[in-house]
């Protein structure tokens, strides 16, 4: 995996995305940043103003509701879109800087997954900071995978290979739940594929301060993710929270990984660090870098072409990495 510098042209935005960016300026005037408002109005917000991308569903052959139980003992709301001949399960963790957002908010980006990859999709909905901080969302991905080795009743249909999937927040969660499982009883997915993810807490690196501004994702607002969901600095060292704290043994442990990145992401560098650091240990992992286009780019297929065309890639790679 080679990982070159960012262009001039990879940051400058596609014509659709422009137009896009532009469009939700005029719709989201006024309505404020959500990390600066409380967290119950904030994750109303998100609901709000992810609607829009989730019209139009993707058609799947059925959709299963039920819960799993979480180590918290209350319940995980779950929801399983299973295409025509589907062969496989990827467990796919939302984003939303572990505060925010729901299945909800996903479901379109879900139900494509599904589509193109040719498998069941579960998605779920975890405890959110900052009243469920670490390590609660990771506890609640954790019961998820161990009920899905398990084989609950409602994925009794769902044979084959099992990958855990996730974007940004939800990455950087399907990454350390992969850590949490090493050495342990519970085996871990055959592969993960991690789209445009949250691996470090350090705000210094390239795309974080080029991109400090946006648009979309800022700086700022990533600082205040993780002030809710990580508020003690100490904790930030541990790579169940900072994947790439982790060890290269750790990281030469995982399965095989299909990582993406958005080009004009403050998160872009967490991506490439992550890569950079992986290929150095001999693995041959996937990596995709999307030029011209913004953090959370994914939520955006019905008018975006690279959030079809990612999906095609992520369903592609699900297929080839747990090919036998």
């Amino acid at each position: 995996m080679t990982v070159l510098p960012a262009t001039k042209e990879d940051l400058t935005l596609t014509p659709v995305m422009k137009r896009i960016l532009e469009r939700l300026a005029e719709e989201d005037a006024g309505i404020g940043d959500p990390t600066l408002l409380p967290p119950q109005e904030a994750r109303e917000l998100a609901e709000q103003t992810n609607e829009r991308w989730n019209q139009k569903l993707p058609e799947v052959e059925k959709v299963t509701s039920f819960s799993i139980p979480s180590k918290a003992g209350a319940s995980i709301p779950c929801f399983l879109f299973s295409p025509e001949n589907a062969q496989g399960l990827i467990v796919f963790i939302h984003g939303g800087g572990w505060a925010l957002c729901s299945s909800a908010t996903h479901e379109r980006a879900a139900r494509l997954l599904a589509l193109e990859a040719r498998a069941h999709v579960l998605a779920f909905d975890y405890r959110l900071a900052p009243e469920a901080a670490y390590p609660s969302a990771l506890e609640d991905c954790q019961a998820v995978w161990e009920a899905v080795v398990a084989g609950v009743p409602e994925l009794s249909n769902c044979d084959g290979p099992a990958a855990v999937a996730g974007d940004s927040a939800g990455a950087n969660l399907a990454l350390a739940l992969m850590l949490s499982l090493q050495g342990g009883a519970v085996p871990q997915p055959d592969c993960g594929l991690l789209f445009y993810g949250v691996y470090g807490a350090d705000f210094e690196t390239a795309s974080y301060l080029g991109q400090r501004d946006g648009p979309g994702l800022t700086r700022d607002k990533m600082m205040r993710y993780w002030d809710w969901y990580v508020p003690d600095p100490v904790d930030r060292k541990s790579c169940m929270v900072a994947p790439l704290e982790a060890s290269d043994l750790q990281l030469k442990s995982l399965p095989p990984l299909f990582l993406t990145a958005a080009a004009i992401d403050p998160l872009r560098s967490d991506t490439e660090i992550m890569v950079r650091r992986l290929s150095s240990l001999g693995r041959t992992d996937r990596y995709i870098l999307y030029p011209g286009v913004v953090h959370g780019f994914m939520q955006m297929s019905l008018e975006l072409p690279e959030a079809c065309l990612a999906a095609a890639d992520a369903g592609r790679a699900f297929r080839e990495l747990t090919r036998p």
